[in-house]
């Protein structure tokens, strides 16, 4: 890198937690950070599940280097021991530092292509020392590019959802049947989603974190005097085992343990059907407009007014084609990261923590971080992006030593699955985007429920 590169700054993609947590380490490094975040205020994607609360508590959300950044302010974390909604953590600790890093931060910045300036990915003649060019519009729609040493991709999952359709692909009828279908688990506080749910019949396809939620919520619903006659289908690709409601009370995350409980309770209270084995193949209408699920064996389920579907996240790597980036052809991950996370294998505390190398790509400076590194992979949580970001960081800098230290303990869980515990491959039904950033809750207004995190 000549030194005119070495002067530009790192372009971190998000202003969620990993990629502010990236900034303040950058920072902490001497190097200086430059984050474009695609809304308008920091942790966009936190924010659309404002209304739900982490199933870890503060102490493991807030990134150390962070915390130093805030200090000088006044800011204090609140109680360790609490679980944060997704509106605690976006007000009370990400805006603030957003806030702190101040025009490091560019809002309205929605990222479109990133490369090697002046070469395409084709191009090997002295590639490693172009810097990189990022394009990206702006709010009002002005195209504009930034160039950059290094470039460190935290824009998540939460934008990309999977489909219904069993295939990866769109059920048929799926993309016909949007009116009636959502991505997300509803906000059953807020009158308009509380008015589509209630006294409805609503198909919850997927099974883990988001989909436990979805069942808890509604079964919650069920339970109050406008809710009456809310019931739920709840659809599975696979049977019911001992290790369907993942870890219970031996999660030593309990929150996360409990969540599992909360949907077997939905199932036992007879406030939702378990319909397993069940491989959405189509969504046709009756004569009412409600849908009917078909199934590739050809099953028809009784039909429903709703559909809430929760069968994972992917990311978008679009704006990344110009990179010659090695992901598994499985997972989207990181190749040498792919293995170290595979759902079928590792539950969230059983991934090794990992940094730069697992993270490094065949374009160097490089960095999926975040939920993204893990492609389609359920299994995150934020204390992992947290080291992620603190081992890059110290690559960039040029310290080999605390890059391929390791900082970090992860609880176990028996959430995410494990090896030997389904038939078939874990991430089918993994559903929201996992340990982390796939919130999730208990009971509606209860303090002690908790979800993603």
């Amino acid at each position: 890198m000549n030194a005119s590169t070495e002067d530009l700054p790192v372009v971190v993609i998000g202003a969620g937690p990993i990629g502010l947590a990236a900034a303040a380490r950058l920072i902490e490094r001497g190097l200086q950070p430059q984050v474009l975040e695609a809304g308008p205020t920091a942790a966009t994607a936190v924010r659309s599940w404002s209304h739900v609360r982490l199933f870890s508590p503060w102490s493991e959300v807030v990134d150390p280097a962070a915390e130093k950044l805030l200090a000088p302010t006044g800011w204090v974390r609140p109680d360790g021991a609490a679980y944060p909604l997704g509106a605690d953590w976006a007000e009370l600790y990400l805006q603030p530092l957003a806030d702190v890093l101040g025009e490091t931060v560019r809002y309205d910045a929605t990222v479109t292509g990133v490369s090697r300036a002046g070469r395409d990915r084709i191009v090997d003649a002295d590639r490693e020392d172009q810097p990189f060019v990022v394009h990206y519009t702006s709010a009002n729609g002005a195209e504009e590019r930034i160039y950059a040493r290094a470039v460190i991709d935290a824009s998540g999952t939460s934008s990309t959802p999977s489909p219904a359709g069993s295939s990866g692909l769109p059920a048929l009828g799926e993309k016909a049947a949007s009116d009636r279908i959502s991505y997300r688990i509803p906000d059953l506080k807020d009158p308009a989603a509380r008015a589509r749910y209630a006294g409805k019949r609503t198909a919850v396809i997927g099974t883990g974190a988001s989909a436990f939620t979805a069942l808890a919520y509604l079964a919650d619903l069920a339970k109050t005097d406008d809710g009456t006659g809310t019931h739920a289908t709840w659809i599975l690709r696979r049977g019911i085992s001992g290790s369907t409601f993942g870890g219970g009370d031996a999660d030593q995350l309990p929150a996360r343990g409990a969540l599992g409980l909360a949907a077997k309770a939905a199932v036992d209270d007879g406030h939702a059907d378990a319909v397993t084995g069940f491989r959405t193949d189509a969504f046709e209408r009756d004569g009412h407009g409600r849908l009917v699920l078909v199934a590739e064996d050809g099953r028809r389920l009784d039909p429903v007014d709703e559909v809430i579907v929760l069968t994972g996240l992917r990311p978008d790597l679009t704006f990344l084609d110009e990179l010659r980036l090695g992901l598994d052809e499985r997972l989207q991950a990181p190749t040498a990261l792919a293995p170290l996370i595979d759902p079928n294998q590792h539950s969230c505390g059983t991934v090794y923590p990992h940094g730069a190398a697992e993270l490094s790509h065949p374009e160097k400076d490089v960095y999926l971080v975040g939920m993204k590194s893990y492609g389609r992979a359920p299994t995150f949580l934020a204390m992992t992006g947290y080291e992620q970001a603190r081992s890059i960081a110290a690559a960039l800098a040029g310290d080999r030593e605390a890059a391929e230290r390791v900082e970090l303990t992860l609880p176990e869980t028996g959430v995410c699955g494990g090896a030997g515990l389904f038939d078939e491959p874990a991430a089918e039904e993994t559903s929201g985007g996992g340990c982390c950033t796939a919130p999730a809750t208990l009971t509606i207004g209860s303090p002690a429920a908790a979800g993603g995190c």
